[in-house]
C-alpha cells in the first residue's frame, strides 16, 4: 500500500512541475523517472513473491 501511495505522489509531483516550470527544466522528467522506477520495483515485489509462494492467485496463503 505504501509503494502504491509513493507512486502516486510520484505522479502528482510531477503534475506540479508540469505547470510550475512550463516547459523549462527537468524536474519532471526526474519526478516520472522515479515514478517508473517505484512501479518497476512494485512488479518485482509481486512476481518474486509469487515465485516465492507468498501470494497465490487465490489470494495470500
Amino acid at each position: 500500500m505504501v509503494m502504491l501511495a509513493a507512486i502516486i505522489v510520484a505522479l502528482f509531483t510531477a503534475l506540479v512541475f508540469l505547470f510550475r516550470d512550463r516547459g523549462h527544466g527537468t524536474r519532471m522528467v526526474t519526478a516520472l523517472t522515479i515514478r517508473v522506477g517505484l512501479s518497476v520495483a512494485l512488479v518485482a515485489f509481486l512476481v518474486l513473491s509469487y515465485y516465492m509462494g507468498w501470494i497465490s492467485p487465490r489470494g495470500m496463503r
